[in-house]
């Protein structure tokens, strides 16, 4: 037990070391931005405020929280420190929330305001810098979210139940855990939407409508479409979503506007659709998906067998 003890508190000291010292690292980066950019903006108001306010959010609450918290790192006061931090971690969750319009606005800025495009090309020369620009440090509290939560894991998992700080760590992990996901679902619904976007930009005119509010973008790729009677194989474009499935062809090379762009052929709601696999259940090459709607049914195959097998996976899951 003593043996396990002392293994236990050389791992927890090892991690308190690094938190510590990649806190300090941190703030020195953070630093940057809020002494070089914000308070000089706010003094110069070569920005509107409302404009400042969106490009950096509550970044200077953020610093503020971290310095608090690496001072009591510094005392050795892990579990109040954490306790104390914990309080101030909604700003993360803000900051992420905010953090598509920031970047959005900051380029916007650097368009068309000319004395900012300057300052900021300045600020960015000093030695401090280290060659880094803004773009560079701004996402910083989104990353280091991800870094308190396996930097705390280890210390819980390095605490012994008995002491004291156990249920504050444990505390700490909970909120940040929660902060974290909290997060994740922000950029996930980010990507989803620029899926979205990029794929009604991909499609010929605007009959069909791919930005729905609660789709989600599964998966892409070319299938071949088994024809009923004697045809060919028709190679076409497929686009799988949570709710349709729709199957596209290129436009015409020559084209005058749409030449890289793609004709929907179909629209295929899946809340009526079945899946089975035709063949494909061996090792052979590739294999055929049937698709049964209540008023067509769609062979589709390729001669890609991980390819077939996964566009099965997808669409079964999609179905259910």
């Amino acid at each position: 037990v003593e043996e396990q003890r002392a293994r236990w508190e050389r791992k927890r000291s090892r991690t308190a070391k690094e938190l510590l010292e990649t806190e300090h690292k941190y703030l020195e980066q953070l630093d940057l931005v809020v002494t070089f950019f914000v308070t000089i903006l706010k003094a110069k108001g070569t920005l509107k405020p409302a404009v400042l306010e969106t490009i950096f959010g509550p970044l200077e609450s953020i610093y503020s929280a971290s310095h608090v918290l690496s001072h009591h790192l510094e005392r050795g006061n892990l579990g109040l420190g954490l306790e104390n931090f914990c309080q101030n971690l909604e700003l993360y969750g803000h900051y992420a929330e905010n953090f598509e319009q920031a970047n959005k606005t900051l380029k916007e800025q650097l368009r068309k305001n000319k004395s900012f495009r300057r300052f900021k090309k300045l600020q960015e020369t000093r030695p401090q810098f280290q060659g880094r620009k803004l773009e560079d440090l701004l996402p910083l509290p989104l990353q280091r979210l991800h870094q308190y939560k396996n930097f705390l894991r280890d210390l819980l998992e390095n605490t012994s139940p008995d002491s004291a700080e156990f249920q504050k760590l444990a505390k700490a992990v909970k909120s940040v855990s929660e902060v974290s996901r909290w997060v994740q679902d922000i950029i996930c619904k980010r990507e989803n939407s620029l899926h979205l976007l990029r794929v009604q930009k991909l499609l010929k005119g605007q009959k069909t409508q791919v930005l729905t509010p609660g789709r989600w973008y599964i998966r892409e790729g070319w299938l071949l479409v088994v024809p009923s009677k004697g045809e060919e194989l028709k190679r076409r474009m497929f686009f799988l979503f949570s709710d349709i499935f729709i199957a596209t062809k290129p436009c015409h090379p020559l084209h005058l506007l749409n030449s890289n762009k793609l004709e929907c052929r179909a629209v295929y709601p899946l809340h009526q659709c079945t899946v089975d696999k035709v063949f494909g259940h061996t090792q052979s090459q590739g294999g055929v998906l049937s698709l049964s709607f209540p008023h067509k049914t769609l062979l589709l195959m390729s001669s890609d067998q991980e390819d077939i097998n996964d566009w099965y996976r997808s669409l079964t899951a999609a179905v259910r």
